[in-house]
């Protein structure tokens, strides 16, 4: 698991946005059924279940998530007399095949493969009087006395088949076929195949107390769910892909600010910011901030956050954001409209006072991919 982690951080580290510490969390539901893997019979000897599954992507391929299920029905195994027979609490790995062998392409695909793996921990309820063993062993054992309940280790392994939905993909349904082990059992004296059967739910198949991890002490299960993928800091629910500027592309953005500082202040307030309320004072290049993004996108860059870290706490600012020719008029009006939206968000963070914000749309014919601060 670590060597994947390791590996998976290191193929998405320069392709997707910076990662917050709470950015990419999700939590969801899921229930289906389970039998034991050896010794059953099929369609008539299903245990239901339900639960809750909380989790983090660290990169578009490697996650980690919790989730607990309850089980509510003791077929196949000796009856509990209880409603919950057993609960199952897990740690688990997830791994996207897809975004591994695909590369991510900006957000998630409508269909998609992943691998979950993980340890974790079950619990079986306290079983009393004639439900604590079987009929052939109650008298002779454990009729009419406690049994207290029983703890194993567990593991999971398991196959998900993910279709993400809604306008953002935020929303995920997905199909889980699983095989669960149970093991870190106690062998029992006496024909101990039936005593162990009767408190644990299994066969022991163990030697002084071993981990037995074999598929005579595990169980088959089907699971189906629905997760949501909680708003990142990105303005998305899920990663977004940092495209590198090309040197032609920063030599274009390099003349076009030389160009406004060259100009006389009021051709910049004229052509820049020509709807901006009248300015108290006379603009001068000193007080314009520039602010550039990658091509389509609109959160903000390192270089960017230090930029503005310049404008002092309680200026009043006006914020007039652009985009460059490519793609249609209305996604390039949308996207300038949310360029200077995310920098009023963040400068109203440090205190400053955004007097306006607006999108410009395209503003000439070369890239001008910019949200021009004027601090008054």
């Amino acid at each position: 698991m670590l060597a994947v982690a390791s590996m998976t951080a290191s193929v998405s580290a320069q392709t997707v946005s910076e990662s917050k510490t709470f950015d990419n969390f999700y939590v969801g539901i899921n229930g289906g059924v389970a039998t034991k893997t050896t010794g059953h019979k099929w369609m008539s000897d299903l245990n239901p279940n339900a639960g809750v599954r909380v989790g983090r992507y660290f990169t578009p391929v490697f996650g980690l998530a919790v989730e607990g299920n309850a089980y509510f029905s003791n077929k196949p195994w000796a009856s509990t007399g209880t409603f919950v027979r057993a609960v199952n609490t897990q740690l688990l790995a997830t791994i996207n095949f897809s975004n591994w062998f695909g590369g991510y392409q900006g957000e998630p695909r409508m269909f998609e493969v992943s691998a979950v793996y993980g340890l974790g921990w079950a619990h079986t309820f306290r079983a009393t009087g004639k439900h604590a063993m079987n009929s052939r062993y109650a008298d002779r054992y454990f009729m009419n006395k406690a049994y207290e309940p029983a703890n194993r280790m567990t593991s999971k392994v398991g196959i998900d088949f993910q279709f993400n939905l809604g306008k953002e993909k935020e929303w995920q349904v997905y199909v889980e076929p699983s095989i669960n082990y149970a093991f870190l059992g106690q062998a029992a004296a006496d024909d101990g195949n039936y005593i162990f059967s009767a408190r644990y739910g299994f066969k022991s198949y163990t030697n002084n107390d071993q981990p037995a991890y074999n598929i005579h002490n595990s169980f088959v299960q089907l699971n189906a769910g629905i997760i949501y993928k909680f708003k990142n800091s990105n303005g998305t629910h899920n990663f977004t892909i940092v495209v590198p500027r090309d040197q032609a592309e920063i030599d274009a953005l390099n003349a076009q600010i030389n160009e406004l500082r060259n100009r006389k202040p009021e051709v910049i307030t004229k052509e820049v910011v020509k709807e901006v309320a009248a300015p108290v004072k006379q603009i001068n290049v000193s007080d314009l901030v520039f602010v550039t993004f990658a091509q389509g996108k609109f959160d903000l860059t390192k270089e960017a956050k230090a930029a503005l870290n310049g404008v002092k706490e309680g200026s009043h600012v006006q914020i007039v954001g652009t985009a460059s020719p490519e793609g249609g008029a209305e996604i390039n009006q949308r996207l300038s409209e949310n360029r200077a939206n995310v920098v009023a968000d963040y400068l109203k963070t440090r205190g400053v006072i955004v007097d306006e914000a607006v999108g410009k749309g395209v503003q000439g014919n070369t890239s001008n991919r910019l949200a021009v601060v004027y601090v008054r």
